[in-house]
């Protein structure tokens, strides 16, 4: 009985740190969004009620949901752009090369940029990309251009470009690792059947593959939609994203009311896709099952 009781004492101890670290770090901050969410905008600062003028306005005013349709099309494109990128790479990472060492070598020249300060990565492709950047500076050189040319930055191409690069290796890793685990046997089995290596690839590896693919870019997804970093730095004015009109709301604006609206909006769509994510990578391994 003691020993019973000693294990539950235990249990409860180890449980209760993570569970007050949840509780003070996640759902705290989240509880005090929604009850901003509902206060209403008195010059200078906001005082306590309960309406929902604030979400009324973002469904209302025009502005707010073309920055979240924005903010969504950048994310989606960043995705896809990635997915081209990684799952070749990781294809021919995993099927390809033999040598663990420079299979390895290869993965880690992926991940090591995110050990690499987030404002010098997104910083370098403004200077690449810039006015009087590296890539004006050789098209010049090279007689492309007669003077330099501003068509690089400061556009959703830029945004895009600079986005992939940030948050690639979040597509790599899963697709990685889903790749690796397939086992070798059924790919040897689909061509003992006669079927080719495109066919063994779309009837076996891509299915069986799907899960990292949709992890890949669900996390690509969030976090680029979820960006106020590199579309102030090279998307100019026209490319701020939901971030940065929050940035402005809780900052210069002094509208916490429809700035925490505007997060928990975000919060419910980004959960969404999450759910949505979960759901399809479920029914994928239901399917191969």
């Amino acid at each position: 009985m003691r020993l019973a009781t000693r294990r539950k004492l235990l249990q409860a101890s180890v449980l209760s740190a993570p569970l007050l670290w949840t509780f003070l770090f996640l759902f705290l901050p989240y509880m005090i969004l929604t009850t901003y969410s509902f206060y209403e905008k008195k010059f200078p600062t906001f005082v306590p009620a309960f309406q929902f003028g604030n979400y009324y306005q973002l469904i209302s005013d025009p502005q707010y949901y073309q920055v979240i349709f924005r903010s969504g099309w950048i994310g989606g494109l960043t995705a896809i752009c990635a997915l081209l990128l990684a799952y070749p790479f990781c294809y021919f990472l995993v099927f390809v090369v033999k040598s663990a060492r420079v299979r390895l070598a290869l993965y880690m020249a992926v991940i090591i940029p995110l050990w690499v300060s987030y404002l010098l990565r997104a910083y370098t492709w403004k200077t690449i990309l810039g006015y009087e950047g590296i890539l004006n500076s050789f098209l010049v050189w090279a007689g492309f251009l007669s003077e330099p040319t501003d068509i690089f930055i400061y556009n959703k191409f830029s945004m895009v470009l600079t986005l992939t690069y940030i948050f690639i290796p979040f597509t790599v890793m899963p697709i990685y690792t889903s790749l690796e685990k397939i086992p070798r046997n059924l790919i040897e089995a689909s061509k003992d059947l006669g079927a080719g290596s495109f066919l063994t690839f779309l009837k076996v590896t891509l299915p069986l593959s799907m899960p990292g693919v949709i992890a890949g870019m669900t996390f690509t997804f969030c976090l680029t939609s979820g960006d106020f970093l590199a579309p102030f730095l090279v998307g100019g004015p026209d490319g701020f994203l939901i971030a940065n009109v929050m940035i402005t709301q809780f900052g210069a604006a002094l509208n916490w009311p429809l700035g925490s609206a505007l997060s928990i909006i975000m919060l419910i769509v980004v959960l969404t896709i999450i759910s949505l994510s979960d759901r399809f990578q479920r029914a994928g391994r239901l399917d191969l099952g």
